[in-house]
């Protein structure tokens, strides 16, 4: 992957185009790792017929039972829009993606603990939306494949990369990424405003999107989606 990273997980300058509260594009909100380091977030619920292993979330520091929820796909967030971030443009869109070797990149740049432990749950051949976020109109543009799973992230100890961690050791790697490979473009673009349309339905009658972490989790840039809720978001093309 070419420098400079476009995995943004630093406060966005400017308000967010496609949710005001969220900073978005690969880029997520700031957590303290004294509370987030052993945290995850939680998929949506949601039935898959994948057989992938289940992923356990540890629930609140109130304590109880461990829940189980199983997974199978996600979406990645990405700027398609020229932005700088201390004079690094942090764009990277899909087009950027099938300009890659091999149409492939490694996912680098999150600094979130929730995201980077999605990125470690992730398996090979799982396959994920490409988002373009923090843009005029925010959607779903293309599929991508996981072909590489979790290991360190480089850019964590490159001084003179913009996301340097000096607080993250060799011997014990805070930041993980995976590689993904550009599968196809969606059939047509699937824009935000849609998807929001069918959560509200389905919250409010029952559907596969009611739980979706693309409202719940909307600063995420790494996001885990249950088989139900990768069918219907097809069925959209």
């Amino acid at each position: 992957m070419p420098w400079p990273s476009r995995k943004r997980d630093k406060a966005a300058a400017a308000a967010d185009k496609e949710e005001p509260d969220a900073k978005m594009a690969k880029s997520e909100e700031k957590t303290s790792d004294k509370q987030e380091d052993e945290k995850s977030a939680k998929p949506a619920a949601g039935k898959s017929t994948s057989g992938w292993k289940n992923w356990k979330k540890k629930t609140s520091e109130s304590g109880g039972e461990e829940s189980k929820v199983t997974y199978c796909h996600w979406l990645l967030k990405s700027e398609p829009e020229s932005r700088l971030e201390k004079g690094v443009d942090v764009k990277f869109s899909i087009d950027d993606l099938k300009a890659q070797p091999n149409q492939t990149t490694c996912w680098d740049g999150v600094r979130n603990y929730q995201a980077r432990n999605f990125l470690r749950s992730m398996k090979l051949g799982q396959q994920a939306f490409f988002y373009h976020s923090n843009c005029k109109e925010p959607g779903i543009v293309g599929i991508v494949e996981v072909v590489k799973e979790a290991y360190p992230d480089h850019t964590q100890f490159d001084k003179k990369h913009l996301y340097y961690d000096s607080t993250s050791r060799k011997e014990n790697p805070k930041w993980s990424m995976v590689d993904v490979q550009f599968v196809r473009m969606t059939k047509r673009f699937i824009p935000l405003s849609e998807l929001k349309v069918h959560h509200l339905e389905h919250k409010a009658q029952g559907g596969p999107l009611k739980n979706m972490m693309l409202f719940a989790k909307q600063r995420l840039s790494v996001q885990p989606l249950t088989q139900e809720e990768f069918d219907f978001v097809l069925s959209l093309e």
